[in-house]
């Protein structure tokens, strides 16, 4: 690990992995409890015609893949507060025209489509400065809201309707979660990749949630599952020489796997214990 870390491109992914590691299940975990665990695939696709807009105008992809993903989510949120078209059909039309819309703009830009590669399935290692500086930024404003108004964001997650009641401005909340997690994606697609993004927004949160019950703790657990897997999965890949993207949802989804086992192992002695103890 040690020895990796002589390079100046392996010191960046590591910052970059550290950010997406932890800045995916914080704003993954409330998705999950709204159960819009797709969304982030759908606003995936959007940032994909982002990216090809940035290689279209000559303008750092990761910028302009942050304002139409964001885009994107104001949009989904208004169809589903305001419009008649469903939650699902409104993230199907963000899958297709996302990827319409990606497409074509790098043909315009005279671009391969190999040129997309980087971002559908990830490419930390060749994360810049530069990128590295807009990626800490975006990662340090979704952390700092995704902690600071959890109980907020909970609260529109959990019973949006009692929360509203309460005095809860609901619709604010739901689009901030839903620009949040454009966010997050921007910050994640050169780690993971577009394509594989919503793994590390979901997986993390469905291992934690195994292990947990409240959300506080789910929360903060999930943020330390997604740490440990960006980072195990970049210094794995670096050592057995695999694409670091599908290296760190696979450990993801390990300690899932093992998160789930453990799970079931605890619920089947609890309420053994509970027996012993009435004796």
């Amino acid at each position: 690990m040690f020895e990796a870390l002589q390079y100046d491109f392996m010191r960046y992914a590591l910052v970059a992995a550290v950010f997406t590691g932890l800045a995916a299940p914080a704003i993954g975990t409330f998705l999950v409890q709204r159960r819009l665990a797709l969304l982030g695939d759908g606003l995936g696709h959007v940032a994909l015609t982002g990216v090809a807009l940035g290689l279209l105008v000559n303008v750092a992809p990761i910028l302009t893949a942050v304002v139409v993903a964001a885009l994107g989510a104001v949009l989904i949120e208004l169809l589903r507060m305001y419009g008649r078209t469903s939650a699902d059909v409104a993230l199907a039309m963000l899958f297709y025209g996302g990827i319409a819309g990606g497409v074509l703009l790098t043909n315009l830009a005279d671009e391969s489509a190999n040129s997309l590669n980087a971002y559908l399935f990830g490419a930390i290692t060749t994360v810049s400065s530069s990128d590295l500086v807009l990626v800490g930024i975006l990662g340090v404003v979704v952390i700092a809201l995704s902690l600071g108004l959890s109980p907020q964001l909970f609260a529109v997650c959990q019973d949006e309707e009692h929360a509203k009641v309460s005095g809860v401005p609901t619709r604010a909340y739901s689009i901030l979660i839903a620009v949040l997690a454009a966010v997050t994606i921007t910050v994640a697609m050169k780690t993971v990749g577009l394509l594989l993004v919503s793994a590390l927004m979901v997986v993390p949160v469905a291992a934690s949630q195994q292990l947990t019950r409240s959300f506080r703790t789910t929360h903060l657990a999930a943020m330390a599952i997604g740490l440990f897997a960006a980072v195990g999965g970049l210094f794995t890949s670096y050592q057995a020489d695999t694409a670091p993207g599908p290296t760190i949802v696979m450990i993801a989804l390990a300690v899932f796997a093992l998160a789930s086992l453990a799970g079931a192992v605890i619920a089947r002695t609890r309420p053994q214990r509970h027996r012993v103890d009435s004796h």
